[in-house]
């Protein structure tokens, strides 16, 4: 005689028709990538948020979900404390929107205050999440990054069985190894549950000196590629240390949107590289040759001056720069083709350009640019181009407003 208790139908049916509901909602969703590490304090958060706001600004649509229920960091990094998340119809749910590609959801939205306690159970956590995945409106994505809490416990897993396996893995370690130890095992995880692991990215990889900018090795360095070499997975890339993440951080606005010209940026833009172009080899743009990479400055000029709107610009002056000695070896100007989006970067990277200094450039021109391989630098003021470009070089550029911040 079978006891077992037969199940409920109705219940059943119910679970059925959720199920069809999650799977509805995420056929809408390109590719799903869940940043995890075995380690607490790696930047995980950090590296979550930037990679999110850059894939934004490179022109894909993105989706980021905080499920770190118990510390929630997502909401402060992107200014959203107070914000909560609205349900027009009392069904789905409406993410916030923080870039014209970028919306956000996380359960410190949830929150009466960011004071509060989240005192959950597994399967308290596990139907939030669920919710999150089914009920949240985000419409047709490119990417959605979901930012986990450390280690390998009940958020990334149920993350992990609720999308299956087509979703997609980014672990993110420190160079120490005390750090390399417990992320290692968050890559076993990830092949017991038969996850394509995109790679791993060695965070606070070196602090670059904001005197001499030099770096200097604080946790030291190639921990990252040295776990990745030795679990046979690709290497992302090197993201270093930037004092100016905390100044992000608590302004409320990713470090990728507000410092687009720094190697930390210049970093996040290579880790993308892979994920945007997942069948190239990876290259690594953070650590250029100078012998191979010349330097060369872009500067939209008009009645021979910068212009404010690089779109209304004459022309276009192209510096050729000796970086070593921060001396400009020479200077051509040339007429741009008609403007249009994404024409100029694509000419500008023709033409070698791999700087581009301007008064004011939308989000969007900005990814483009950085897609392109062309570091962005808003908010400088009107003058000659070999003034703007030595002042660049020498540290003293004073730059404003991005008057195209829009």
């Amino acid at each position: 005689m079978n006891d077992t208790p037969k199940e409920n139908p109705v219940d059943v049916s119910q679970r059925q028709q959720e199920e069809l509901e999650l799977q509805t909602r995420m056929g809408q969703i390109g590719k799903k990538i869940l940043v995890l590490s075995g380690k607490g304090g790696v930047g995980k958060s950090t590296v979550a948020s930037n990679l999110a706001m850059a894939l934004a600004m490179a022109g894909k649509t993105v989706g980021l979900l905080d499920v770190d229920l118990h510390g929630p960091s997502i909401t402060r990094i992107f200014g959203l404390q107070g914000q909560r998340l609205e349900s027009p119809d009392g069904h789905g749910l409406t993410p916030i929107r923080v870039h014209e590609n970028l919306s956000v959801v996380s359960v410190g939205l949830l929150l009466d205050s960011a004071d509060a306690a989240v005192i959950w159970r597994g399967p308290m956590k596990y139907g939030v999440i669920k919710q999150f995945l089914k009920d949240v409106e985000w419409g047709r994505l490119d990417f959605l990054i979901i930012d986990s809490p450390p280690g390998t416990g009940d958020e990334p897993l149920s993350v992990a069985q609720m999308l299956g396996s087509d979703t997609q893995a980014v672990v993110v370690t420190t160079p120490q190894d005390v750090a390399i130890a417990d992320v290692r095992r968050s890559v076993s995880f990830c092949r017991k549950l038969q996850l394509k692991i995109v790679g791993i990215i060695e965070n606070m990889s070196g602090l670059l000196c904001p005197h001499c900018g030099k770096p200097v090795d604080l946790f030291k360095t190639g921990g990252g590629e040295r776990l990745a070499e030795e679990m046979h997975v690709p290497f992302l890339g090197r993201v270093p240390l930037d004092p100016n993440i905390v100044v992000s951080g608590d302004a409320g606005q990713p470090f990728v949107q507000q410092f687009a010209d720094s190697p930390t940026t210049r970093a996040f833009a290579a880790v993308i590289d892979p994920i945007l172009n997942p069948n190239e080899p990876t290259k690594h743009p953070q650590e250029p040759s100078k012998e191979t990479e010349p330097m060369k400055i872009a500067i939209p000029i008009a009645q021979g001056q910068l212009s404010l709107h690089f779109g209304h610009c004459e022309q276009f002056a192209l510096v050729d720069v000796d970086e070593a000695q921060k001396t400009i070896r020479g200077t051509e100007y040339l007429t741009p083709p008609a403007h249009e989006p994404g024409v100029l970067p694509r000419w500008l990277h023709e033409q070698g350009a791999n700087v581009i200094i301007a008064g004011g450039m939308g989000q969007r021109a900005q990814g483009l640019f950085q897609q392109n391989g062309i570091n962005v630098v808003v908010g400088a003021q009107p003058g000659k181009p070999e003034d703007v470009v030595n002042a660049y070089l020498s540290g003293t550029l004073e730059s404003g407003q991005n008057v195209c911040d829009h």
